[in-house]
């Protein structure tokens, strides 16, 4: 068994310790930046189907070096909208939207031919002027926003957490992102995703609901390493 492929298996033990019986699925994005395209072909072959890039200009060559792959891309960086057009004809799906403008333009250079762009708005659930994202309380506004526009589905909400190794203080972060997706369904807009948790913390994103886990290190090793 290759490194990458025993991380693959000690990523989904430990998801699978998280849920505690609990038998909703967790998606496992694999997140592929600096990682070069056998990396993310040794996943592919340990069975990762679903992988996340942060930076369009990385991610084009490998895209088309990995074309013959049944792959599912993940945008998962801060999007500029001159980006939007790349973003929306490459990807399946874009987590990190935090303005009306990012998603209009997603919208707009969304392709006919492919089907709608999954979409997940970021909120900013660590009140860190570093990170990205919107209030939680400026997220039901976005989300009616992104809701009538055509070529978008917006399937939930993404959150990170600040960097601290705290299992309470992580909860209680993650805990405000699912507060805020069921404030959102109670205005009738369905959400069925909660993009939270990253190598460090995802034992506590899933403790808090999450349905999707993005992780790099712990697959991976360390960027560039």
């Amino acid at each position: 068994m290759s490194p990458i492929a025993a991380n693959l298996q000690a990523v989904r033990r430990r998801i699978f310790e998280a849920l505690q019986g609990d038998r909703r699925e967790v998606k496992l994005v694999g997140v592929t930046k600096s990682q070069p395209p056998a990396s993310i072909r040794e996943a592919h072959a340990a069975g990762c189907r679903d992988f996340g890039e942060n930076y369009v200009q990385e991610v084009t060559a490998k895209m088309a070096e990995l074309c013959d792959l049944e792959a599912t891309w993940h945008f998962i960086g801060r999007l500029q909208t001159n980006k939007a057009r790349e973003v929306a004809e490459r990807f399946d799906w874009v987590h990190g939207v935090d303005r009306a403008r990012v998603a209009q333009a997603l919208s707009k250079a969304r392709p006919e031919a492919l089907p709608p762009l999954e979409v997940c708005i970021q909120v900013n659930i660590s009140a860190e002027a570093t990170k990205g994202g919107v209030e939680p309380s400026e997220a039901l506004a976005l989300a009616r926003e992104i809701q009538a526009l055509p070529r978008l589905r917006l399937r939930g909400l993404m959150g990170m957490a600040s960097p601290t190794a705290e299992y309470q203080e992580q909860r209680a972060q993650f805990a405000l992102l699912a507060r805020t997706k069921e404030a959102i369904g109670r205005d009738g807009i369905a959400l069925d995703t909660l993009s939270m948790g990253m190598s460090a913390d995802l034992e506590s994103a899933i403790a808090e609901g999450s349905t999707l886990v993005r992780v790099g290190t712990a697959i991976f090793g360390a960027r560039g390493a």
